[in-house]
């Protein structure tokens, strides 16, 4: 039986900005079972700024 509380907002943050140098940030927010996936996740998500597809990180 799933509590109320298993499924959280989390925050993706671009990896590969940083060392571009260019302004700004890529952020995504989406949500995550904290119950099946502990660990923070990766995806691939679009970097507008840098134009093209971007792994993107878990932050807190």
């Amino acid at each position: 039986m799933a509590k109320k509380g298993d499924r959280i907002q989390v925050i993706l943050e671009c990896t590969e900005h940083k060392e571009s140098g260019m302004p700004g940030t890529s952020r995504y927010i989406t949500k995550k079972n904290r119950k099946n996936t502990p660990d923070r996740i990766e995806l691939k998500k679009y970097n507008p700024i840098l134009k093209r597809m971007t792994v993107h990180k878990e932050i807190k």
